[in-house]
């Protein structure tokens, strides 16, 4: 870390991670990965009852269109954790490629099935693979639903095939540093005395299932190597807490430049 970098990060909050997961409910009936994520986020040795920010597939075939799908995401709510939109069609569509009638009903079928669940509608969303235009990011906003996307990604999309990761720590300690030089040049907001860092799993991937705690603590580890002071609770445990700062990271405009994980930025550009 440069003189320069230090000298500014005096000035700047401590940080809170903001944790968020896509994809979900997850199909399994046994060993449900979803499951096991919010068993962890509840019991856990660094700070019990993490509050999350689950971006749900509500009409995912054979998971969200269940009753034990629908059952996952009554049991996230329950526990104080917060929905966000992410899918309503059978599968992962890209919301780009929908025709614009089939696009609008998906809106209006996730975010009514969302209210269903939590009682309110969903404010936030991530658009599947990252992807999203003008004419879509427009369709969010008349929607009441807002773009948000990561700092810290791990990397963890795929759920078939060979899932494990011998990244992890390297990986997040590379997008820290980046992060970390973001706060020093004053780039990310301070909401309710700490700047949220935004970062993304899949909860439907039961190799993050069954690391969730380990990966609390690769966080942690990560934060002191970079030199970044955390909150005194370093997770978001309240949802309306939670909201707020997702809100607050959030994309305002269509046109603005963004960082996407892994190689969707090229892809995308």
């Amino acid at each position: 870390m440069s003189p320069q970098t230090a000298e500014r990060l005096k000035s700047q909050a401590p940080i809170r991670f903001l944790l968020t997961f896509d994809d979900g409910p997850a199909r399994p009936r046994t060993d449900n990965p979803t499951l096991s994520i919010l068993d962890t986020l509840a019991h856990n040795p660094l700070q019990p009852g993490i509050k999350v920010l689950f971006f749900v597939q509500t009409r995912s075939s054979g998971a969200g269109e269940t009753e034990f799908g629908r059952s996952i995401l009554r049991r996230e709510a329950d526990e104080g954790h917060l929905l966000g939109f992410h899918t309503a069609t059978p599968h992962h569509a890209n919301h780009r490629f929908l025709k614009p009638e089939a696009f609008e009903q998906s809106l209006n079928d996730g975010i009514a099935d969302i209210v269903t669940i939590q009682g309110s509608a969903p404010t936030l969303v991530r658009p599947p693979f990252w992807n999203y235009d003008k004419r879509t990011f427009a369709a969010y906003q008349q929607h009441g639903m807002h773009v948000l996307l990561t700092d810290l990604s791990a990397n963890d999309g795929k759920i078939y095939g060979i899932k494990a990761s011998l990244r992890r720590r390297s990986n997040m300690l590379h997008l820290l540093t980046d992060v970390r030089e973001r706060i020093a040049a004053g780039e990310l907001p301070t909401v309710d005395g700490s700047i949220p860092v935004v970062v993304s799993f899949h909860d439907v991937n039961s190799y993050t299932a069954d690391h969730m705690a380990e990966y609390l603590q690769i966080l942690m580890d990560c934060a002191h190597a970079v030199q970044l002071p955390t909150a005194a609770k370093p997770f978001y445990d309240d949802k309306a807490v939670l909201e707020r700062a997702a809100l607050a990271r959030s994309i305002r405009d269509s046109a603005q430049a963004v960082r996407l994980p892994g190689f969707w930025n090229w892809l995308w550009e």
